[in-house]
């Protein structure tokens, strides 16, 4: 099983991916494959999420799957039921640290202030989720975590681009960033994966 922070090394963007559609799925996620990502964070934040899950671990084994945005213990489990390898979580409560420790699964739990990585740090955790990045002092903020607390990694996401990327990537406490550019709403409706597969070769290439 992958951990967390080899989480962080199969791509330097980890696709954040919202779909309305669980059967546009697998076509994105082979999309992505082709141009060199190896990772995808399906996001629970439509009805179609779970289903999305299941198909492309089931469908497209050579991409690892994750869910994100999860929130409650409850769908911790439904994600591990989904398939799901990994699961990434918007920020940390104690209830939902327990419900994702207890899946087994590599997890990325998510903090915004240098209080919550602490206390994230005190419970054995060395690899987390910065979000929302930009919002929350993006690639300098970061930089002045990494003064107290040189021993954490992150993976930034929120308000993060081709253009922003490389200045998180540069910064020796980020595995890699998320972002959601990799998979344009337009591109997905469309079944334009052509285009899909664009954006993801010129994101494998980032922080090179």
């Amino acid at each position: 099983m992958t951990t967390s922070s080899e989480l962080l090394d199969l791509s330097p963007v980890m696709p954040v991916v919202v779909l309305d559609e669980a059967e546009a799925a697998p076509d994105v996620a082979r999309a992505l494959l082709a141009g060199g990502i190896r990772t995808i964070e399906l996001t629970l934040r439509t009805p179609a999420a779970l289903a999305a899950i299941e198909k492309v671990a089931t469908q497209v084994p050579d991409i690892v799957v994750g869910a994100g945005t999860v929130t409650t213990p409850e769908q911790a489990a439904q994600a591990v039921d989904a398939g799901a390898a990994f699961l990434v979580t918007p920020g940390t409560t104690d209830a939902l640290l327990d419900a994702v420790t207890g899946t087994g699964l590599p997890f990325l739990p998510g903090a915004a202030t240098v209080s919550e990585a602490m206390r994230l740090a005190e419970r054995g955790i060395d690899t987390l989720k910065f979000f929302p990045a930009e919002a929350s002092g993006g690639s300098a903020a970061l930089k002045a975590f990494a003064g107290p607390l040189p021993h954490l990694t992150f993976c930034p996401t929120g308000g993060i681009s081709v253009t922003n990327a490389p200045e998180y990537l540069a910064l020796s406490s980020v595995g890699c960033v998320g972002g959601s550019w990799l998979t344009p709403k337009e591109a997905v409706v469309a079944r334009d994966f052509a285009t899909i597969e664009t954006l993801a070769k010129e994101a494998a290439t980032l922080g090179g």
